[in-house]
């Protein structure tokens, strides 16, 4: 008997370290490095120290799609782009979720800006919008943003600090509901007669939006074509992680330590873990777990539905990322319902007419809360990479 427990114990230690050596355990996570506070400072060029800082900014399947031109007759001036190459087509067909991150972009390096001593001037379109047309060709060479610096005094830049911590925790949130007073925090936030923050914690509304989440859930699940494109860029290990270092992958369930790495060797040798049937159940498993633990949820909503609307969104949707982790509440984007592809037309339609009857397009729509626990980083891209080469 004795013999036969040493040989089940030595096979299990084998099993696991074996799926240990296939996750990449003993990898380093150098897709990990843009997290670190001193990663700015190994670069001497201020545009690509704020750029750094940008690059942890909210964004769309965390594709982290921005492009940088650095201005070659002035050393303070650089232009933010939308990298054609990152598209989500399936699940963004109109490209409004990736106006979004360059907004959040945007944002994340005025907040850096204030923290180095810089003053940033962010011009947004200043040679004009997109031809929606040819949209892949305008955003090449079409810039979303000037931004020129200015050097100045440094000033205290309160939500610094909160910029290294994940900007979505898809865990199961407190029941505390937020007070009046983080409400009212919130909600001000925005300065623009344009756009809005609607935030709900009242019985009604919570359901109404936890159905809306789940019909959401459930139509996406059933997309072939769109959870095709999410698994496409899903990394299941250190190796891969290191080589692409965007995407999805296991820790962005919130799962960590070493059962990361024994879910990361078990989705590297059976990959039908994570596709077709079983990844359809699987979010929509995950879906329900969180927004059966959601006390509030919040909504950017903006008058209309032009390019400069939605990068405005994302400048405010990351002050509300920032602001919220001041006040100890987390949040998750819920896009599903307001995905534009066909499937889903008749479920936008509908939260459209029950959140903005008199027009509007709802911009963003979030879950939010105390967390329950922390979640890991995301990865992120080497700064260069985001460089153009002229």
């Amino acid at each position: 008997m004795g013999v036969i427990l040493t040989g089940i114990i030595a096979f299990i230690v084998i099993a696991v370290t074996a799926l240990l050596i296939i996750s990449g355990n003993f990898e380093k996570s150098t897709y990990l490095e843009p997290w670190k506070k001193d990663y700015a400072q190994k670069f001497d060029d201020p545009r690509i120290q704020l750029t750094a800082y940008g690059l942890l900014a909210a964004n769309g399947h965390n594709m982290q799609p921005w492009k940088i031109r650095l201005d070659k007759d002035n050393p303070m001036v650089f232009f933010l782009y939308a990298d054609s190459e990152r598209l989500t087509n399936e699940v963004d067909p109109f490209a409004r979720q990736m106006m979004i991150t360059q907004g959040a972009f945007l944002e994340y390096i005025n907040i850096a800006g204030d923290k180095l001593g810089y003053k940033t001037d962010i011009e947004l379109f200043p040679q004009g919008g997109y031809d929606e047309q040819k949209l892949d060709e305008s955003m090449n060479t079409t810039p979303v943003a000037k931004i020129t610096l200015t050097k100045a005094t440094s000033q205290s830049a309160p939500l610094y600090a909160y910029m290294f911590l994940p900007d979505t925790n898809r865990a199961p949130y407190q029941s505390t509901k937020l007070t009046s007073e983080q409400i009212n925090e919130l909600e001000n936030l925005n300065t623009d007669d344009n756009i809005s923050i609607k935030i709900l914690q009242d019985k009604e509304n919570v359901d109404k939006l936890r159905s809306y989440a789940m019909k959401g859930a459930s139509i996406e699940a059933g997309v072939n074509r769109v959870m095709k494109e999410s698994e496409t860029i899903f990394r299941s290990n250190e190796y891969q992680k290191n080589k692409y270092r965007y995407g999805f992958s296991i820790e962005g369930q919130g799962t960590s330590g070493i059962m990361k790495h024994i879910m990361q060797g078990l989705v590297t040798l059976f990959p039908s873990m994570n596709s077709g049937k079983a990844a359809s159940n699987m979010f929509i498993q995950s879906t329900q777990i969180s927004v059966d633990n959601t006390p509030a949820y919040a909504m950017i909503i903006t008058k209309d539905n032009t390019r400069l609307s939605q990068v405005k969104s994302g400048i405010l949707y990351s002050k509300l990322i920032l602001a919220a982790h001041q006040q100890g509440v987390v949040m998750q984007p819920l896009s599903q319902a307001l995905e534009e592809y066909p499937e889903m037309k008749e479920l936008y339609r509908s939260i459209h007419q029950d959140y903005t009857p008199k027009g509007g397009t709802i911009q963003m729509l979030v879950r939010l809360g105390k967390p329950t626990k922390e979640v890991p980083q995301s990865m992120r891209r080497d700064v260069i990479d985001l460089i153009v080469k002229e």
